[in-house]
């Protein structure tokens, strides 16, 4: 069943008849050519989706009938937090919408020593505006009913230094060479009880001062393998390597 994404919260209810949003007329009634009686699912962000049947077309909107709640929303059974360091174009909105699509909760961006993207103040609204529009296609299209957040950037010293969340494990993706085993994440030191933080770097990765004064906040060494990932390949690895972390550990699959 199609999927939309109605973008004014705590507005949909069961039993009531609204209207669609421009967005929501234009894809479904004008581009895919909905008839009365057609139905779809709508999800405002909030938690759970909507059951609607459209009941009326007109030439510039449509109205919907709202018949069913389901509470599901998909997410993964942990917290997930990504401090992505920005990278260019088409990049950025393959990393954006994969991890939404492999279940992050929130994505932190960052820029750093060796970030390529620094955004000057009047471009930050237009940027974000564009990169919460990839999230929420991509919640559409995946079934996520909790959007995440992208959240404006910040320096990486000051995140590494402020991030301080309750019950969460701080991970940096990263080659951890000549640290204790206290200082490497690992199988062992999976908890589901907990949520999770990724920190993770450009390109040209993290400097070695950036790595230090991770760790010195008391974040665990990652490293997922023996390849080096583009920082839009990290995200979706590292989401997809801790739901399989949850599922061998606590499903026994």
């Amino acid at each position: 069943m199609r999927r939309f994404y109605f973008d004014i919260p705590n507005l949909l209810k069961i039993g009531d008849t609204i209207a669609m949003t421009d967005n929501i007329f234009h894809h479904w009634c004008k581009v895919l050519r909905a008839n009365v009686g057609d139905t779809a699912i709508f999800f405002d962000g909030q938690g759970g989706e909507y059951s609607v049947t459209i009941c009326q077309i007109d030439k510039k909107t449509a109205q919907v009938t709202i018949t069913d709640f389901n509470p599901v929303n998909r997410s993964l059974p942990f917290g997930v937090t990504i401090a992505l360091v920005m990278s260019r174009g088409e990049r950025m909105d393959y990393a954006i919408q994969k991890a939404c699509e492999t279940g992050v909760s929130t994505i932190q961006l960052l820029t750093s020593h060796h970030g390529e993207v620094r955004l000057k103040p009047d471009q930050i609204a237009k940027k974000l505006e564009h990169w919460q529009s990839v999230a929420n296609a991509a919640c559409e299209q995946c079934g996520l009913n909790i959007i995440p957040q992208i959240l404006a950037p910040i320096g990486i010293d000051d995140f590494i230094k402020n991030f301080d969340e309750p019950n969460t494990t701080k991970i940096v993706l990263a080659v951890p060479e000549r640290l204790s085993s206290e200082q490497i994440f690992g199988f062992n030191k999976f908890d589901k009880n907990k949520n999770y933080c990724l920190l993770i770097g450009a390109e040209g990765g993290l400097s070695d001062e950036e790595l230090n004064l991770a760790y010195q906040h008391h974040f665990l060494a990652w490293q997922i393998g023996e390849r080096i990932l583009r920082t839009e390949t990290a995200p979706v690895v590292a989401l997809t390597a801790l739901q399989t972390l949850y599922t061998v550990t606590y499903e026994h699959i």
